[in-house]
């Protein structure tokens, strides 16, 4: 049977295909942060459109979707456990700030230890290192400290026993700050690398 389905927004559907006589049930949940988007269901007979969490449908061949009806929690979770189960762990988020070049805080530097806790408890083989600077100083400047910066967090991890090759550095210098302002103003909060663990 063939049938499409298209999202609209992001969204996390479960799909569940039932016996032989080939019924396929789409049912729309929250996403880990609690948000729902919408998708549109279709086949060659029709198609219907879910909007709202917990809500299916039905696809049979040669019939349209069935329009949507609320699931109960406890049933969704009955009938997709095993999908739900797997599913991946949000990513793991993290803020290191430097006081000069590449000279992380004392607090930044504190928060080494739960960066490996993370990346050793999810046995994480995709780590980001974006390098960010203030306004300070020629954008030529800005990326290489950026890029500097990134390099040196990659180093501390690496040397704490992550793999060199889990790690995706990349630099932004000072097009992307935390804290908008002018152009050369020392501002603390856009002094940082952000590290990602998923």
């Amino acid at each position: 049977m063939n049938y499409g389905l298209r999202r609209v927004l992001p969204f996390f559907a479960l799909i569940l295909i039932c016996g032989c006589a080939a019924k396929t049930m789409v049912v729309l949940v929250p996403d880990p942060d609690g948000k729902t988007g919408r998708i549109s269901v279709s086949n060659q007979a029709g198609s219907v459109a879910i909007e709202s969490p917990n809500q299916a449908t039905t696809v049979s061949s040669g019939k349209p979707p069935t329009p949507p009806v609320a699931m109960e929690k406890e049933t969704i979770a009955a009938l997709f456990s095993e999908a739900l189960s797997i599913q991946p762990k949000r990513p793991v988020h993290f803020i290191l700030y430097f006081e000069k070049d590449t000279a992380l805080t004392p607090d930044s530097l504190k928060q080494i230890a739960d960066i490996i806790a993370a990346i050793r408890e999810r046995a994480s083989t995709d780590i980001s290192v974006v390098g960010h600077t203030d306004s300070v100083g020629s954008r030529e400047y800005n990326m290489n400290l950026s890029r500097n910066r990134a390099a040196s967090v990659r180093d501390i991890l690496v040397k704490q026993g992550v793999d060199a090759n889990s790690i995706t550095t990349t630099s932004h210098g000072k097009e992307n700050p935390l804290v908008p302002t002018e152009d050369n103003v020392s501002e603390p909060r856009n002094r940082r690398v952000e590290v990602v663990v998923r």
